[in-house]
């Protein structure tokens, strides 16, 4: 019996977020289970509150666009199938958690910045995907070796 058979790993699009792709390829490898990716674009209007003086549509579409084609080319070097590709609009945990749902996820894998006090009451989507996730959360600690390098 595998460990998991639907693993999602969710990405921000940041350097960093090809070591959290790296483990959840390896992790899916090992339970022989499929590997699906997640993106969630946080809507202009959402982020900003929903009070800006013009018209942002033609800037979302643009950046729907492009993070379309980045996902399409970053799932190529883990054969994620077009069908296993996911950009979703919201709040990224609350995305996470519905498509974990609605799709039988066992595991889903974030990157998380290890913040703590107030960084991690404002702004930790880790922690946020972690609390009240519906399947076993694996969170990729990741910008740690950047500020090893550094300190040496």
């Amino acid at each position: 019996m595998s460990l998991y058979s639907r693993v999602l790993v969710a990405v921000d699009l940041t350097e960093e977020c090809k070591l959290v792709a790296d483990r959840a390829n390896d992790i899916a490898k090992v339970s022989s289970a499929d590997l699906h990716l997640i993106h969630v674009i946080e809507p202009i209007a959402l982020s900003y509150g929903g009070d800006i003086p013009m018209d942002v549509s033609s800037v979302q579409e643009s950046i729907t666009d492009q993070t379309e084609s980045y996902i399409a080319t970053f799932s190529q070097g883990y054969n994620i199938p077009s069908d296993h590709q996911h950009l979703v609009y919201g709040r990224p945990e609350r995305e996470i958690h519905r498509f974990a749902q609605e799709n039988e996820v066992d595991c889903i894998v974030v990157g998380s910045h290890g913040r703590h006090g107030l960084a991690l009451l404002f702004g930790s989507t880790a922690n946020g995907v972690l609390h009240g996730a519906p399947c076993d959360i694996i969170a990729v600690r990741v910008g740690v070796q950047k500020i090893l390098k550094e300190a040496v």
